[in-house]
């Protein structure tokens, strides 16, 4: 087979030419880095609403203790989703039900 003295001086000036190696470089692991974070972001978020409900599920339990009947306890808490869940991050209080029972 013959070969063209000149592509085997060309192929290896190209193998040695570091020129935007860094760049390709980037090019692969940015993508996999913006998804890493990407995802951290969306863990935290789902984490902070879920410690949110959890924190105002409690709050609500403390605040029905103090009812004499299910008809206070019920209205206890349901006060209390009204005027101190928008504290609380992620979470919606018209999308929040309340069962207080006995």
């Amino acid at each position: 087979m013959l070969q063209d003295p000149k592509s085997h001086v060309s192929w290896s000036r190209f193998r040695a030419d570091a020129v935007g190696t860094t760049a390709v470089e980037f090019a692969m692991l940015a993508p996999l880095f913006i998804l890493l974070l990407l995802g951290m972001v969306a863990y935290g978020i789902y984490f902070g609403a879920s410690h949110s409900v959890q924190q105002i599920a409690a709050d609500a339990a403390r605040t029905a203790i103090a009812g004499l009947n299910q008809t206070e306890r019920q209205a206890l808490v349901t006060d209390f989703i009204n005027h101190d869940v928008a504290g609380y991050p992620f979470v919606d209080a018209h999308k929040l039900t309340v069962d207080a029972k006995d």
